[in-house]
């Protein structure tokens, strides 16, 4: 009987690998995905009324003499909008291509059905089809931050206020998640006028250089599972730094973790074994961040168990058999690529591909945010080979010598002082959070102000409150929800 159950675990862990091959985690973000993986809901919504449209947006909000337009991607559904039309939920997009998915899943759309609102979804400059250049040169990217987008959403609402012949007492919600979230807490504030309310989805709303705490929230996470599972990952971290140093014959490192390149190679490049330990961490922390909420298989049970079975043989072999498997790699024509060239490469490359959101997101995080998740925890189950100036390096290497750690580090403090940190100041803005998600330490999750209140999830993870609700959701999933419509309630009716 075991041995039927573990042939049965392999295929269907093989199919699921499958299903989502080229899904790829990389420093919290599922890279070119918009949509929650093998999504729950109970209920299928016609499509029937979703548009996609486009807007003619200007480039440039802070230089009234620069006449620049572009064409930025909307989307459109009036299935559920009132006689009255006093109602718009506005969907933010984040810093990824804006899927179509949202306009008829989700639980903004249970609210909307609800209050009767006019539903629309905002793609961000820079990504998708909302493309103001042809090309990602460092020198175009600078139009390329959270201000301008902010303005973008400004300038939309106001132009579909008139376009729609919406009432003058018409009431705005805006809804987004993570960095989309804070950007919903940030319109609230900047723009009041226009914007009546926010639902603000495991937003960082602080801007941080150094970020240790998002893999430190990580190892929490997998000691919820168990002590066990965080020793032995640490433990198999040891195994695999004492293996490149110090080879053995008998543990052959490029074939247990399918690397595209012979690690011995790399032995004495501090920027390759970063690399190779910072992907690592991010298989882990991807684990965490979307634990059940994208796929019930992609979970840290799953992990810790993968971790804690010696029948699978030592520590390094366990941790290989969890990085080849969230890797996606399952024959011999997919490898692990470590090489920090390689990621160079990569994200310097400036060609426009509407799925692209890494060379993007990069320059936002080295002219904005930080949020670097760096090994520098006390215990560094991780290992410690991937600091601050590993990622700072990144910036200088993609973008030019410019973007050095003095820089970055400016810009960050710059972000903090525009929108406030933690001391936001708004209202009728509701922030979400749950405690497995490594964000939740970049939110507000303590209420402070009664009119901004925070919700934090126990047992949840990134942005669960946004997906669809479904009947295997945790009561406290359910309620977090029902608070949130009913302060929704509230404010339409104010």
């Amino acid at each position: 009987m075991k041995r039927f159950f573990e042939a049965f675990l392999a295929a269907f862990l093989l199919g699921f690998v499958s299903d989502v091959h080229g899904l790829k985690f990389y420093r919290g973000h599922l890279v070119g995905y918009d949509i929650p993986i093998g999504d729950t809901s109970d209920v299928t919504r016609s499509t029937a009324r979703i548009s996609t449209e486009y807007y003619l947006q200007r480039l440039d909000h802070f230089n009234p003499t620069n006449k620049v337009h572009w064409s930025q991607k909307y989307f459109v559904n009036d299935a559920y909008m009132s006689d009255e039309k006093n109602v718009v939920f506005l969907y933010i997009g984040g810093e990824s291509q804006a899927s179509s998915y949202w306009m008829s899943n989700g639980a903004w759309i249970e609210f909307a059905e609800t209050h009767g609102a006019l539903l629309f979804m905002l793609e961000h400059r820079y990504f998708g089809e909302s493309q103001p250049f042809s090309d990602w040169s460092t020198e175009n990217l600078r139009y390329l931050s959270s201000e301008q987008a902010l303005n973008d959403l400004a300038t939309f609402i106001s132009a579909m206020n008139d376009k729609y012949e919406l009432p003058e007492d018409v009431k705005w919600i805006a809804f987004g998640g993570s960095y989309a979230g804070a950007m919903a807490a940030w319109l609230r504030q900047k723009y009041p006028h226009l914007v009546h309310g926010a639902v603000s989805s495991s937003g960082p709303l602080f801007a941080q250089l150094d970020f240790p705490e998002y893999l430190q929230v990580v190892i929490d996470d997998l000691a919820l599972h168990s002590q066990e599972c965080v020793d032995n990952l640490k433990e198999a971290i040891t195994q695999l730094e004492d293996l490149i140093q110090n080879p053995n014959e008998d543990e052959d490192l490029n074939s247990l973790f399918s690397f595209c390149d012979d690690i011995a190679e790399s032995a004495n490049s501090t920027s390759d074994l970063a690399n190779l330990f910072e992907l690592i961490a991010d298989n882990f922390a991807g684990v965490a961040q979307y634990h059940k909420t994208t796929n019930t298989l992609y979970n840290i049970n799953l992990v810790c168990e993968i971790l804690n079975d010696e029948s699978k043989g030592n520590e390094l072999h366990r941790l290989a058999e969890v990085n080849n498997f969230v890797e996606g790699i399952t024959d011999d024509s997919s490898c692990f690529d470590y090489k920090y060239s390689n990621i160079i490469e990569k994200w310097s490359n400036a060609t426009v591909i509407a799925s692209g959101m890494m060379r993007q997101w990069m320059y936002q995080t080295c002219t904005e945010f930080g949020y670097y998740q760096t090994s520098s925890q006390e215990i560094p189950v991780f290992g410690s080979r991937f600091p601050l100036s590993f990622f700072t390096q990144m910036c200088v290497d993609i973008f030019g010598e410019k973007f050095n750690e003095t820089f970055v580090g400016e810009k960050v403090q710059h972000t903090n002082i525009f929108y406030g940190g933690f001391d936001i100041e708004t209202s009728n803005v509701v922030f979400v959070h749950g405690t497995i998600d490594p964000w939740h330490v970049l939110g507000l999750i303590e209420t402070v102000n009664p009119q901004t209140p925070s919700i934090l999830i126990n047992g949840t993870s990134h942005c669960a409150d946004l997906y669809s609700s479904s009947s295997s959701d945790s009561a406290e999933l359910t309620a977090a929800r029902e608070q949130i419509g009913e302060l929704l309630a509230s404010w339409i009716s104010a």
